[in-house]
């Protein structure tokens, strides 16, 4: 294995182990290890990155590790990157499912959890000032991100919003200039697996998910809901704890099928399910991540990407908002909030793992008070 693939390994392994918060913090805490501390990649790059893989179906964050992985070590690292960041939450997640067939219950880990998201919402306001300072090019992108903040919790779709605010931004560009350019070419990476007939069902159930996949957890919930729990293969409540145990592990939330997969087929299914929900966003991201620079040189695509890009991190302030309702609710979350924030602008150089463990170990203490 070569230098870089290592340092990919290692780097993707790492924040799958402590990423908790989703997708908003999960990009944070890219951007800080990618852009700021290893710089594999501009900032504009990393921005162009994130506002083009909002557009596409499946776990934005986990997408996002396969293009940081892929500037780093190409094609290889794009795949090294994405599984070693899934691993973590895959694992964990197979022991709770295993736990959860025999006990029939989860273990209780809210004590381990409860600073955790204070400390993360520091994080991800730390990347959001990083990120819009270089996506705010000029007034009109201003307004446009203010717009997209304002849809966004007034609970228009995320996707919906991304795609308004570029086609504005497109229409003003357009309204400036008349002339336009197009290039585009797609590379795509195919991947075989063999399984049981039983594993093989599994597996085309979380593929079409997969491949469909809007909307974060809520929209992955619904679409379970319709695939599983009403063709009676799943009950309502093992769905309920299946999203539970994707929400309280580190990683992306769709480790959610690894606990469905086992529930239907044991270990192979677990397996089967998994490959099945991740393998779209693998060959997605391997279509596009060749696209971006080629869209940066058009001038009316740059411009398309410019105002997607602000709205991107529009969206990131609105869950950021929205977390900080749900979390901050009393004088323990407000300390481990106020404490991370602080840490985070004070000790720029300091790992975010460091922040994701502190704000763990505070909040532990706390609840000991």
């Amino acid at each position: 294995m070569s230098k870089e693939l290592k340092e990919v390994a290692k780097l993707f392994f790492k924040l799958g182990s402590i990423a908790f918060g989703g997708p908003a913090a999960h990009i944070a805490m890219m951007e800080d290890e990618v852009v700021k501390k290893r710089k594999w990649m501009t900032s504009q790059h990393f921005l162009d990155l994130v506002g083009a893989t909002n557009l596409i179906p499946g776990p934005n964050s986990t997408e996002m590790t396969m293009h940081c992985g892929h500037e780093r070590a190409g094609w290889k690292g794009l795949i090294v990157a994405g599984a070693c960041f899934v691993f973590p939450a895959v694992a964990i997640t197979m022991l709770f499912a295993w736990l959860y067939q025999q006990y029939g219950q989860l273990p209780s880990v809210e004590p381990f959890i409860y600073g955790i998201k204070p400390a993360v919402i520091a994080i991800i306001i730390s990347a959001v000032y990083r990120l819009g300072k270089k996506a705010l090019k000029n007034v009109e992108i201003g307004i446009l991100g203010v717009l997209t903040l304002a849809a966004s919790l007034l609970g228009m779709n995320e996707i919906i919003a991304l795609f308004a605010c570029g086609a504005l931004g497109l229409i003003i560009h357009l309204i400036r200039n008349s002339k336009s350019t197009l290039n585009s070419i797609s590379p795509i990476a195919l991947v075989q697996i063999t399984a049981t007939l039983g594993s093989m069902k599994i597996f085309w159930t979380f593929f079409k998910v997969g491949a469909l996949l809007y909307g974060g957890g809520y929209v992955l919930f619904a679409f379970l809901d319709a695939e599983l729990v009403t063709t009676g293969l799943l009950t309502r409540q093992q769905l309920i704890d299946a999203v539970a145990v994707g929400q309280f592990t580190p990683g992306p939330v769709l480790s959610t099928a690894t606990f469905i997969g086992w529930q239907l087929g044991g270990f192979w299914g677990a397996i089967a399910a998994t490959i099945g929900i991740f393998m779209p966003s693998f060959i997605f991201v391997s279509i596009l991540n060749p696209l971006v620079p080629k869209m940066r040189k058009s001038k009316v695509i740059a411009a398309f990407l410019d105002a997607v890009n602000i709205a991107a991190v529009a969206v990131i302030v609105a869950v950021c908002i929205e977390m900080g309702k749900d979390t901050i609710v009393n004088w323990e979350t407000i300390v481990i909030a106020v404490a991370s924030l602080i840490t985070v602008f004070v000790f720029k150089k300091l790992n975010s793992a460091f922040i994701v463990v502190g704000g763990s170990l505070l909040g532990y203490l706390l609840t000991l008070v």
